[in-house]
């Protein structure tokens, strides 16, 4: 991975972008009203969502139970071909793979302008084309992760689109990682220029990270240029309305990843992540219920760590009712992020299996299992049922 440090050696060249087929016009935007809960979502927005739905013909998706690679695994072939191997084994049939990662490296070639200024294209995933013919040839279903502000080059070079710090300068957090403003129109396009390049590389999904505001740093030395009058959860829920319309052309289904607490807490926790107007304006959203990031007595669950069924399983009952109160039931995907990876508590096969079951008893049958060295238990796994 290339380091901050480098930037001032690497290279910036000029690269004309390839023509954008222009699309049909879009439907106009509809907005949020912050208070209260359920008026958040209106049966006029939600047909209007799906009739452009349905004006694209999206293709059909399958029941998602999918895992999560980074692109070292990914350009590792003994690494790669060890997962496409479990997916063969086992009930999964779902990739979800780093095309902008946590620091906001581009992790496959591309010639967009802004991120080769930034010196930010670090392809490990080579030709993303390839990769996702290679997979779909194997019965897997794409998903491209796109770590949305957190994003460590392109505020260094383009401050104009950076959350700022007080007194002037580009603000960071304390891992030195500096952010995109949620409120810079120019950033907003940013991220979803990668989305469109991921989308024509063949991947059938998009799923927004990181799309909140910023939490670890000093926030009392923020500023935020630009900034509206609009609650920070509309804020966050008019990106992913705008990303989801924007990609429509492109037949791509939009997901988002929030904190797990988001279903269970009923205001945005101060970072704009509250589920129903979160929920509203993707396809499908993933609350990540990783039982180990809760402390006692959250959820009523007494040791969630050790209880990782009371812990999933509560967390989306809390989701179930707010969907239900909101209209959002059958018109929205869950698919949570499971826990397949120990932190406080040794995790194995009972484990990783208890999660998913309380998923479905939970009345949801979508799941993605995180492991950030990639390493899955395969016990945990239903075997793959041939035809």
């Amino acid at each position: 991975m290339c380091g901050v440090a480098l930037l001032a050696g690497c290279s910036k060249p000029v690269v004309e972008e390839a023509p954008q087929p222009t699309p049909p016009p879009e439907p106009p935007a509809y907005t949020y009203t912050p208070e209260p809960i359920d008026s958040f979502i209106s049966t006029e927005k939600l047909e209007e969502q799906w009739a452009t739905v349905e004006r694209y013909r999206m293709p059909e998706r399958p029941v998602v139970r999918g895992i999560y690679l980074t692109s070292y695994s990914v350009s590792n072939e003994a690494k790669l071909q060890e997962l496409i191997d479990l997916t063969d084994r086992t009930e999964l049939n779902a990739m979800v793979i780093n095309v902008k990662d946590d620091w906001g490296n581009i992790t496959f070639e591309t010639d967009l302008a802004i991120s080769r200024e930034a010196g930010a294209v670090h392809p490990d995933l080579g030709d993303a084309k390839r990769l996702t013919a290679r997979l779909k040839e194997k019965g897997i279903y794409t998903i491209a992760r796109v770590v949305t502000f957190k994003d460590a080059w392109v505020p260094r070079t383009r401050p104009e689109m950076a959350v700022a710090r007080v007194g002037g300068g580009v603000w960071a957090d304390y891992n030195d990682v500096t952010w995109l403003n949620p409120y810079s129109k120019e950033a907003w396009d940013y991220v979803v220029s990668v989305a469109k390049e991921a989308a024509k590389a063949g991947f059938d999904e998009i799923q927004f990270d990181y799309v909140r505001f910023p939490t670890d740093g000093n926030l009392d030395t923020i500023v935020y240029p630009g900034k509206d009058d609009r609650a920070r959860e509309q804020v966050i829920a008019d990106f992913l309305d705008y990303a989801r319309r924007e990609l429509r052309p492109y037949r791509v289904w939009v997901s988002a990843d929030v904190f797990g607490l988001v279903t269970s807490i009923p205001d945005d926790m101060g970072i704009g992540q509250l589920l129903e107007p979160a929920s509203a304006a993707i396809d499908i959203i993933s609350p990540m219920v990783y039982p180990s990031h809760y402390i006692p007595g959250n959820l009523g669950v007494a040791n969630p760590n050790a209880m990782p069924y009371e812990t999933v399983y509560n967390s989306m009952l809390d989701a179930k009712e707010r969907w239900e109160k909101a209209g959002l039931t059958g018109q929205i995907t869950m698919r949570p992020w499971l826990q397949d990876f120990s932190w406080g508590h040794p995790y194995g096969p009972a484990e990783v299996r208890a999660q998913i079951q309380a998923t479905y008893d939970a009345g949801y049958s979508e799941w993605l299992l995180w492991n950030a060295a990639n390493e899955y238990t395969e016990a945990a796994l239903e075997p793959e049922k041939k035809p």
